[in-house]
């Protein structure tokens, strides 16, 4: 199996413009000792950019830049402890040179944790607002493709084990949080209530309302890998709930939701409460041509028409961050069929690594 490459960086932000010639000659007997070949890129302008092969492909650039700014990126394809070693030891060689040479005029001195490329564990996952978070991954549990999506579950050693859908973090065996939020933060009663899920396939959401004594649940999940999945491996999450799509007080439909949906509608069915766990708010705010934002607008006004006059709606927004985002959503709510009322509230779900948005929706009462 072909080693990981492992990218390590250290970054010189200096207080003054820096001498390139200066530096250049400082840095290189230190990559010439270790028997990688040179090669000088020289701007008048704009500084240096060397770089240095070794014999076996690892590689480093540095690059010089005339208004202070010096920057070492360094390549390894090994992640062994020597292989790790060395990069560092080449790494602190340059910070202690660099600090003889520019003295105490270096504002910043910076060293990143080495990111590891290409290797058989991901443990580097966006936030919704596109900042990069590295995981404590430690095991691929489970990866499969459905006709619908990739599976992932990865092992955590904080957040257990981690539910990932095409990309998506979408809830840990920590995130308890984020399905306490979604059914209304404990302020709800649901006993003797109808409620209908859309989605929650990882079982989160049922597992915690069956225990609260309602008529009928009813989830409508449209992959069954994915209950496949998290019976088996998210068990911390959904209990025993998932090992029978039926149960004493709910249902499992392996469904579309939108047929589903209609179909009650046209039925006459209402449910007290709605729970809609497919989506995120997207983060595109061009509504007309993103196909996320119709489909949105469609879960709602269908859900409208099957909630109760006095039900209520929960749904995910999104990051806290995405404050465009969220408000285009919220314009989206002025246009449904019926007219609506919302709050919202801000919950730190564990795995997400960022505050999260959460809604609860419900019909405006209209004076007879």
């Amino acid at each position: 199996m072909a080693a990981a490459a492992r990218h390590s960086t250290l970054d010189f932000l200096l207080g003054a413009t820096a001498d390139c010639n200066a530096v250049l000659k400082a840095l290189q007997p230190i990559f010439q000792e270790q028997g990688m070949t040179e090669t000088v890129h020289n701007w008048e302008d704009h500084g240096y950019l060397v770089t240095y092969i070794k014999k076996n492909g690892s590689f480093a650039n540095l690059r010089i830049h005339p208004h202070g700014l010096v920057l070492v990126d360094l390549q390894s394809y090994s992640d062994d402890m020597k292989g790790r070693e060395e990069a560092d030891q080449l790494l602190n060689k340059v910070e202690e040179r660099m600090k003889e040479l520019i003295h105490g005029n270096i504002k910043r001195v910076k060293r990143l944790p080495a990111i590891l490329r290409g290797g058989v564990i991901d443990r580097y996952w966006p936030t919704a607002d596109g900042r990069l978070v590295e995981y404590d991954i430690d095991e691929v549990v489970y990866d499969e493709d459905s006709p619908f999506q990739n599976i992932k579950i990865l092992h955590s050693k904080q957040f257990g084990n981690i539910l990932i859908l095409s990309g998506d973090v979408n809830l840990a065996e920590s995130d308890l949080a984020y399905t306490q939020a979604i059914m209304g933060s404990g302020k709800e009663d649901y006993t003797g209530k109808e409620v209908l899920i859309l989605g929650g396939g990882d079982g989160g959401i049922l597992y915690e309302i069956v225990k609260l004594k309602p008529k009928m649940v009813t989830m409508v999940e449209i992959d069954q890998m994915v209950i496949d999945g998290c019976k088996k491996h998210m068990r911390k999450t959904c209990g025993d709930v998932l090992d029978n799509l039926k149960g004493d007080c709910y249902q499992v439909l392996i469904e579309d939701c939108i047929p589903v949906l209609k179909r009650y509608a046209k039925e006459g069915r209402m449910f007290d409460y709605v729970i809609n766990d497919l989506t995120a708010v997207p983060i595109s705010t061009s509504p007309e041509e993103d196909s996320t934002w119709e489909f949105l607008r469609l879960i709602l006004d269908l859900s409208m028409k099957v909630l109760k006059q006095d039900g209520k709606y929960f749904t995910q927004g999104n990051c806290i961050n995405l404050t465009d985002a969220l408000a285009l959503y919220e314009e989206q709510l002025s246009r449904l069929y019926c007219p609506v009322e919302f709050s919202k509230e801000t919950v730190c779900v564990p795995s997400y690594m960022e505050l999260w948005v959460f809604y609860t929706i419900w019909k405006k009462q209209t004076d007879i």
